[in-house]
C-alpha cells in the first residue's frame, strides 16, 4: 500500500477544486447590531475535504488580534478514539460569522494525535497549543490498558495560519509514573491576569498511574500484569510564554485493588474568578461519589489545589467533557443536561464562583439535539461563541459553531417558591412551575401537579443517598390520567444502569409500580415490584416501597401488592443524585395529579408501620418528610 500523501497536500488539492461550500447563516456586519444568536454547522465529514471519515473534539480560543481559532480532531478512518487522527483548524476573521478552509495543524501520519489545548499568551500574540500523541490503531478499538500517551506543544505567531514543528513535552511535565494514560485538555488554556503570577499559562491534564509490568507476548507474566493504582488531575503551568513547562497543581485518588476509586477527574476546564482564584471543574469519570461533574479551586495560580476535588451530584449531565468561561460575575458552563445521555446542550451559570450552579430549569438550551463535548470563548465585549458536538442522531454527526450575546442567556432568576422538608436539619424543597396545594389532602392539604412544568425537587443533602442500606419510602397519590409515564417520587440517576430508586403510575400499562437500580462494582442490575390496575380512579391511594431482608416490596393502601428479591449493591453511587417530586430525573415526564406526605426512611419499616401510614410520632430514621400542605414565596418560610 503506498504511503498516504500528507493531509496539508490532500487538503491543499482538494480545495483547489472543491464546490462552493453551503451558504453560512447571515449575521450582523461589523459595526450593525447583532443577532442574539446564530448557529453553523463548522465541520462536516461529509462536505469538509481531505477524507475525514469523523470530526470530533472540539476547542477554541481568540487570538490578540480578534482572530478565532477554533480546533477539532479529524478522525480519518472512524470515529474511534485512537484511529488515524490529526489535528485540524479553521480560522475566522470577523468574529465568527465566515471560516476559512480546513487547515492540517498536526498530521497524525496513521496515529493519533489529538487532545487540543490552546492558549494564547497576550503579551507576545503567540498561540500555544498542547496536545497528547498515542500509537494508532485500524481495529476500531481503545488504547490498550496501559496506554503509552505522550504530551507534545506546538505554537504558532501569525494568529494560526503556519505552525511549528512539534516538541516532545514529556520531559517537562509527564511524571514517570504517570504511565497508564495522559491527556491535555482538551480545552482551551487560561492565562493568569492577577494574583502572585501575571501572565502565566495554565492548561489543564488529567493522568493514571500503573502497576505492574505488559507481556509482549501477550502471556501475563508472574503475578499479573498489574493494574491502574492512582487517577491524577493536574495543572500544568509555564511562567515564560511557554518556552518551559512544568506540573503544579495536582490531585491523586488512590484506585483500590477491586478497581473502585472515590474520584477520577478529567478533561479538566478552568477559568480565573474575579477574585483571581482559578475554578477547575472536571469530568467525573465511574468514581464511587455521587455525580458527574466534580470541581477544585487554586488560589495560588496553579501551583496547588486549595482542596481535593468535590463532586457535583446536582449538577446534572452525563459523563462528558464541558467548558466553563467567566463573564463578568457569573460562570457559565456548556454541557449536555441530561443526565443519562449526551444530548441537551446547554449553558448554565453560576452567580458565586463555582460554588453553586443553576440547575437545569434555570440554563439556556441550545439544542436538544444529540450533542457532546464543547468550547467556550469570549468574541467581544458583548458575544460568545460556543463549538460544541451535535447531531440529529448522533452527537458525533458534526461540530457546530453558535454565536450569541449575553442577553440571549437566561438571566438571573428569582429564587423559587418553597415547601417545608422536616426531616431533621434538612433544607425546604423548591416548588417548581406553579405547583399549588389542594384543600383536600389525604393528610391536610397537598400539591397538585398540572404534568407540564410543576415539581418538587430537593436541595442535595448526603443523608438522601441510601447507599446499599435498607430503606423505606411512602406517598399518597390522587390521579386519573388514562396514559403517559406519570412520576411520583424519584430519587437517584436516570436510565437503564445509573443507580436510582422510583415510583410511578403507569396507566397505559395498568399499573403502578416501584423500581431501584443498583451498583455493585461494575454491575447494575434492577429490581421492580408492580401492582395490579393503574388506580387512576381520582381517589387517595397510599403507595409505599420497601428494600429489606433481600426482598423489594410494593404496598398499596397498607397491603403487600407485590414483592420480588431484592439486588445487591447501592442505589445512589456514580450517577448525578437528584429527588424530585412529580417528575422525572431527567424533566422528560411529569406527574397529572395531586401528591401528599412523601417520606422516606433509612431503614425498612415493619408492615405494621405501614399499614398505619407512618403516624406523626416520628418514626426512626426519617430522610425526608414533606407534608405539602403548604407554599412559601421565596424568603417567607416560617
Amino acid at each position: 500500500m503506498p504511503p498516504r500523501p500528507p493531509r496539508s497536500l490532500w487538503l491543499a488539492l482538494a480545495a483547489s477544486c472543491a464546490p462552493a461550500l453551503p451558504t453560512p447563516p447571515v449575521f450582523a456586519q461589523p459595526g450593525e447590531r447583532a443577532p442574539e444568536f446564530g448557529e453553523q454547522v463548522l465541520f462536516d465529514a461529509a462536505r469538509d475535504p481531505g477524507g475525514y471519515a469523523c470530526f470530533r473534539i472540539p476547542a477554541m480560543v481568540r487570538t490578540t488580534d480578534g482572530t478565532l481559532l477554533a480546533f477539532a480532531e479529524g478522525r480519518v478512518l472512524d470515529c474511534a478514539d485512537a484511529g488515524d487522527i490529526d489535528i485540524v483548524l479553521k480560522r475566522s476573521a470577523d468574529g465568527g460569522r465566515t471560516w476559512g478552509p480546513l487547515q492540517v495543524v498536526n498530521d497524525g501520519g496513521g496515529d493519533t494525535h489529538g487532545n487540543p489545548a490552546p492558549v494564547v499568551d497576550r503579551a507576545t500574540g503567540r498561540v500555544l497549543l498542547l496536545e497528547t500523541y498515542n500509537a494508532g490503531r485500524t481495529d476500531g478499538a481503545n488504547c490498550a490498558v496501559p496506554c503509552a500517551r505522550t504530551p507534545h506543544l506546538q505554537h504558532s505567531d501569525d494568529g494560526g495560519r503556519t505552525w511549528s514543528a512539534p516538541r516532545d513535552l514529556g520531559p517537562e511535565i509527564l511524571p514517570p509514573d504517570w504511565n497508564a494514560w495522559y491527556a491535555t485538555g482538551p480545552v482551551h488554556g487560561v492565562q493568569l491576569t492577577g494574583g502572585a503570577h501575571p501572565g502565566r499559562l495554565v492548561v489543564g491534564v488529567n493522568a493514571e498511574t500503573w502497576d505492574g509490568e505488559r507481556s509482549e507476548m501477550g502471556v501475563p507474566p508472574a503475578g499479573g500484569w498489574g493494574r491502574v493504582t492512582a487517577n491524577h488531575a493536574a495543572l500544568v503551568v509555564s511562567d515564560d510564554g511557554g518556552e518551559h513547562w512544568r506540573t503544579g497543581a495536582t490531585d491523586t485518588w488512590p484506585v483500590a485493588a477491586d478497581g473502585t476509586f472515590r474520584q477520577k477527574p478529567s478533561e479538566l476546564t478552568l477559568t480565573e474568578r474575579a477574585d483571581g482564584a482559578l475554578l477547575v471543574s472536571g469530568r467525573e469519570e465511574n468514581g464511587t461519589d455521587p455525580g458527574h461533574r466534580t470541581q477544585a479551586l487554586s488560589r495560588d495560580g496553579g501551583d496547588s489545589f486549595a482542596a481535593p476535588f468535590r463532586a457535583l451530584p446536582g449538577l446534572y449531565a452525563p459523563q462528558v467533557q464541558g467548558a466553563v468561561l467567566r463573564l463578568g460575575d457569573r460562570i457559565l458552563l456548556s454541557a449536555p443536561a441530561d443526565p443519562d445521555r449526551r444530548r441537551t446542550m446547554t449553558v448554565r451559570s453560576s452567580w458565586d464562583g463555582g460554588t453553586t450552579w443553576d440547575g437545569v430549569d434555570r440554563g439556556t438550551v441550545v439544542t436538544r439535539d444529540w450533542s457532546g463535548y464543547s468550547d467556550l470563548v469570549s468574541v467581544d465585549d458583548g458575544t460568545l461563541g460556543l463549538l460544541y458536538e451535535g447531531g440529529a442522531s448522533d452527537a458525533r454527526d458534526e461540530i457546530r459553531f453558535a454565536r450569541f450575546t449575553e442577553d440571549w442567556l437566561a438571566p438571573r432568576r428569582p429564587a423559587d417558591p418553597t415547601t417545608p422538608d422536616l426531616a431533621p436539619g434538612a433544607a425546604p424543597a423548591t416548588v417548581l412551575g406553579g405547583a399549588g396545594t389542594t384543600t383536600d389532602g389525604a393528610v391536610g392539604g397537598a400539591l397538585a401537579f398540572d404534568g407540564a412544568n410543576d415539581a418538587v425537587r430537593l436541595p442535595y443533602d448526603e443523608r438522601q443517598a441510601l447507599g446499599e442500606r435498607d430503606f423505606t419510602a411512602s406517598l399518597w397519590f390522587r390521579y386519573s390520567a388514562a396514559d403517559g409515564e406519570q412520576p411520583l417520587l424519584w430519587m437517584g440517576g436516570v436510565g437503564t444502569t445509573q443507580p436510582q430508586v422510583w415510583l410511578r403510575a403507569e396507566p397505559g400499562a395498568g399499573r403502578v409500580q416501584g423500581l431501584i437500580t443498583a451498583r455493585d462494582g461494575a454491575a447494575a442490575r434492577s429490581a421492580w415490584v408492580r401492582t395490579d390496575g393503574a388506580h387512576n380512579d381520582g381517589r387517595w391511594h397510599h403507595l409505599a416501597l420497601r428494600r429489606g431482608g433481600g426482598r423489594l416490596t410494593l404496598f398499596l393502601d397498607g397491603a403487600a401488592a407485590a414483592e420480588a428479591a431484592d439486588v445487591p449493591g447501592s442505589v445512589s453511587r456514580n450517577s448525578p443524585f437528584g429527588v424530585h417530586v412529580g417528575e422525572r430525573m431527567d424533566g422528560r415526564a411529569r406527574f397529572t395529579g395531586a401528591v401528599d406526605e412523601v417520606r422516606v426512611w433509612n431503614r425498612a419499616l415493619t408492615d405494621a408501620e405501614i399499614t398505619a401510614g407512618a403516624p406523626p410520632a416520628a418514626l426512626s430514621g426519617t430522610v425526608l418528610h414533606l407534608p405539602l400542605d403548604r407554599v412559601d414565596e421565596a424568603g417567607t418560610g416560617g
